[in-house]
């Protein structure tokens, strides 16, 4: 029996264990077409995990991967997910210009609308990064034709993070909505229960009190994130990472779906668009 039965939005971020943002000084663009791609796998395995358990998902998805696991992205539209865009090759926003950035999210949008033959709506930018200094991304994405972006995350982080900013679903002056990560208050406090590697760290009787506090306390869906990457024990590894990139990227892999199976069949998961009433 589900423990609430409010509608929230399960999204995954298609990228590959090479990809994030913790391995950008050992990992070089120009180097990932050399490596074994495991994404295209991984997200069948999650594809399977969602068709057992009855969930449908919104997939934030690199340009890079739609391109080398066009099949993959046919699934996902196939099997009746919410496709939408995670950027081109996992930049940070906030490492972009404004005519890099629209350029970034334009050659996204166009590659997985065309492989995926569906129109997208929604956007997250890499590692959660729109904050104080790129507020200019949200006309760029309203221009070009996305209704939502989940860019945010609520939180102190020493990689992302805009604490003061709203912690639920809200529209922004020219329109177009955003929806944050989701937070709990602790002492005044945000604290981040969204999933990734604070749900792979902790046990899951906490995480899953953590999610039913917000339940209980707000009126409003939850959101979770994780990674395709992070099901994946076997993946290899980069034993010239720094020690806290390894850490937070290493840890409790293995366990890491028997969790989210857990989390399907405890809580209702539908996509973003469905979980916000996203037109």
């Amino acid at each position: 029996m589900k423990l609430d039965n409010r509608l929230n939005a399960m999204t995954v971020d298609v990228e590959d264990y090479f990809q994030v943002s913790a391995f950008e000084g050992v990992i070089q663009k120009k180097d990932w077409d050399s490596i074994s791609l495991r994404v295209g796998d991984n997200t069948n395995r999650l594809l399977d995990l969602f068709a057992k358990n009855n969930v449908k998902s919104t997939f934030f998805t690199l340009g890079w991967v739609a391109q080398r696991c066009p099949e993959v992205i046919k699934r996902i539209v196939n099997e009746g997910h919410e496709l939408a865009s995670h950027g081109l090759a996992h930049q940070r926003a906030t490492t972009m210009s404004e005519d890099q950035f629209r350029e970034d999210v334009r050659q996204s949008k166009d590659i997985l609308e065309n492989i995926g033959g569906v129109e997208l709506k929604g956007y997250r930018a890499p590692s959660f990064s729109i904050n104080d200094s790129n507020t200019w991304a949200y006309d760029i994405l309203k221009e070009l034709g996305f209704s939502y972006s989940s860019s945010t995350y609520p939180i102190n982080h020493d990689l992302y993070g805009v604490p003061e900013w709203p912690r639920f679903k809200y529209k922004r002056d020219n329109g177009l909505i955003e929806i944050p990560i989701p937070t709990i208050r602790k002492k005044e406090t945000n604290i981040g229960i969204g999933g990734g590697g604070y749900f792979r760290l902790y046990p899951y009787w906490l995480s899953k009190r953590r999610i039913s506090e917000f339940m209980k306390t707000e009126n409003a869906p939850y959101s979770f994130y994780f990674h395709p990457w992070e099901i994946d024990a076997q993946q290899p590894k980069f034993e010239n990472a720094p020690w806290k990139s390894k850490a937070r990227h290493y840890i409790n892999l293995s366990k890491m779906e028997g969790k989210v199976e857990k989390l399907l069949n405890d809580f209702n998961w539908v996509t973003m668009r469905e979980a916000y009433d996203i037109k």
